[in-house]
């Protein structure tokens, strides 16, 4: 059986990264074009982020990782 990678949507991580505050924040944000994935614009919220994908914004890198 394959192990499963843990992913987040970019939103919900927007979210708890405490980046925004609701999701409707993350959702205006995101189709702004203020948020790179992996330094590329990224204007889909529902994108599903994998360990080790890097989301910038604000001028701030943070790196996805799961526990």
């Amino acid at each position: 059986m394959r192990h499963k990678e843990p992913i987040i949507q970019l939103d919900q991580f927007l979210k708890r990264m405490g980046l925004v505050s609701t999701g409707g924040q993350a959702k205006i944000v995101i189709q702004a074009g203020d948020v790179l994935l992996n330094g590329v614009v990224e204007t889909r919220r529902k994108k599903k982020l994998k360990s080790g994908d890097e989301v910038t914004f604000q001028d701030e890198t943070y790196e996805v990782a799961f526990q």
